[in-house]
């Protein structure tokens, strides 16, 4: 006899990202209230290295901020310090102490962890969270333009593995982001100018009017003006929860409309040596994709000059050394394995539209390559 039993269910996810300055001044509540579980709640802090060194005191803010808020949490632990950026996600100690201190302090599913950092570290803590009591709940401080506009706004958390980025994680939603755009004043010009990218991606394929915006920001924004900044990021990241929100949050099929200019970006950073920041290398994966787009003839050759303009006023290299080579084409074949097996790039039909294919000319490739690499010339030449 043969029977079937069908489930069927649905779970709702919510959680705020809030925008905010100054969170740890005594006087602000607003981390105390999501820490406060009504029982006195446990908290443990995880805190990227680089922000630790540009803010000396803010371990020192993190324990008065506590004795400050005995009655909403209380910190189980020392604060935990990791290395920042793709150390924190390559070294398996790293996940593995976290995971270690919710069995040592008795953090459990009622208790919280708190990570501050890039997004990076965000990633690795949220997968360790994910991971120990099948899940604790995460509070995500991300202190980058790329983690407060994107990474730290979404459901995903992730280490690498097999030579491979995020290999390894996991679809969880955190409890709560909480932006505090004090962070960003002490990035260095690299960290500023990388998470733009991210928005000039979501603005390409999604929202021709925020493109503009961004053309027309372009220099306020190099200059490190901070209301633009600010605006662009509230924007971009509002876009990417709009995306979350729709009808693949957990990416079962193969479509990455988000991924845009991804596939060639994660091979870069991994044959870098992680040199090239994340941000940097969606940059030029967003304008090789783009070139590619305008010699498939899907965009015209004043599109793509509009996108290289606007790529190389906000300081982004067109073109690397890494960009050449089978091993970036290999990447084309590792990202199709991540998707599940059908290859899905998204491309460009139009500034502010894209357009989703399933296959790619590896001859087209080389021929965007090459002409990224003489817009790279003609650039330095020019400077």
């Amino acid at each position: 006899m043969k029977r079937i039993i069908e489930q069927s269910f649905a779970v709702p996810y919510t959680y705020p990202v809030i925008f905010s300055q100054n969170i740890f001044d005594e006087g602000d509540d607003t981390l105390a209230g999501l820490l406060d579980n009504g029982k006195g709640g446990k908290a443990y802090f995880v805190v990227d290295s680089g922000v630790a060194k540009a803010h000396p005191s803010l371990v020192d803010q993190i324990k008065e901020y506590a004795d400050a808020h005995t009655a909403q949490f209380k910190l189980c632990a020392e604060p935990l310090i990791v290395p920042g950026g793709e150390a924190s996600k390559n070294d398996l100690q790293y996940y593995e102490k976290i995971v270690e201190a919710t069995h040592l302090y008795g953090i459990d599913r009622h208790s919280y962890i708190v990570a501050i950092g890039g997004g990076a570290v965000l990633d690795m803590v949220g997968f360790a969270a994910a991971i120990s009591h099948r899940g604790i709940r995460l509070i995500r401080i991300p202190t980058t333009v790329l983690s407060q506009n994107d990474s730290a706004v979404g459901v995903k958390n992730g280490i690498n593995s097999f030579g491979k980025k995020n290999y390894l994680g996991t679809f969880a939603p955190p409890f709560a982001v909480l932006n505090d755009f004090n962070f960003l004043e002490t990035l260095d010009e690299r960290d500023w100018r990388s998470g733009i990218s991210e928005a000039i991606k979501v603005a390409l394929i999604k929202d021709l009017d925020f493109f503009e915006w961004i053309e027309d920001h372009a220099i306020s924004l190099a200059n490190r003006e901070i209301e633009p900044m600010q605006e662009l990021i509230v924007r971009c990241a509002q876009m990417h929860l709009d995306h979350i929100a729709g009808k693949d949050p957990f990416e079962m099929g193969s479509s990455r409309p988000l991924d845009f200019g991804h596939w060639a970006a994660h091979k870069m950073e991994h044959l870098s040596g992680y040199e090239i920041r994340h941000g940097e290398a969606v940059a030029m994966g967003i304008a090789l994709d783009s070139t590619y787009s305008f010699l498939k003839g899907m965009i015209t050759e004043e599109e793509l000059q509009r996108i290289v303009s606007v790529l190389s006023r906000l300081g982004f290299h067109l073109y690397n050394e890494v960009l050449s080579g089978d091993m970036l084409l290999k990447g084309l074949e590792e990202f199709r394995e991540h998707l599940g097996g059908e290859l899905t790039i998204m491309l460009l039909s139009k500034l502010g539209r894209g357009e989703e294919v399933h296959e790619m000319d590896q001859t087209l490739i080389i021929a965007a390559v090459e002409k990224l690499k003489a817009f790279q010339a003609d650039r330095l030449i020019t400077n």
